[in-house]
């Protein structure tokens, strides 16, 4: 992992208190705490489109869900259809070129650009170069606002 690279991670995981998840045996969601997550650690999903690695998905002391997650997309693919959702998404792209699409305007997002998805913003990504694309999404949920719950879609 280059320099950039640590930098996009590091930078999602200053966006709220985030690290190892610790286990209470009670019914109130876990919470993560602060911690490093290495690449080499992370689990591989294979998609339809490329792949994901999950690195974290719970509540922390301020946001009542934090997630965050790195997704490789293959040329001309995208990860999923265009959507919306009251949660707000920040998207640090990796390498290769993003066409972010917000409520119906196309915008190309190349490595080093960081997007921006506004709550209910219908939004969709696609790879929009030759080869391979990677983007770090930072998603995060306010205390009473209503969106997915840790451990939810991603």
């Amino acid at each position: 992992m280059n320099r950039r690279e640590v930098s996009f991670l590091v930078l999602g995981l200053c966006a709220g208190a985030v690290a190892t998840v610790f286990a209470q045996g009670t019914a109130a969601p876990a919470r993560l705490a602060s911690g490093v997550f290495s690449w080499e650690s992370l689990p591989v999903e294979k998609t339809a489109s490329g792949e994901r690695r999950a690195i974290f998905d719970a509540a922390t002391a301020t946001v009542d869900r934090l997630e965050t997650h790195i997704t490789t997309i293959n040329a001309g693919t995208a990860s999923h259809a265009a959507h919306r959702h009251p949660d707000e998404e920040l998207v640090f792209v990796r390498e290769g070129v993003i066409e972010a699409t917000i409520n119906g305007v196309a915008h190309k997002a190349p490595a080093g650009s960081v997007i921006f998805f506004a709550s209910n913003d219908l939004h969709g990504m696609r790879n929009a170069g030759d080869g391979q694309a990677s983007y770090f999404v930072l998603r995060w949920t306010s205390p009473g606002k209503e969106g997915p719950k840790p451990g939810g879609s991603k």
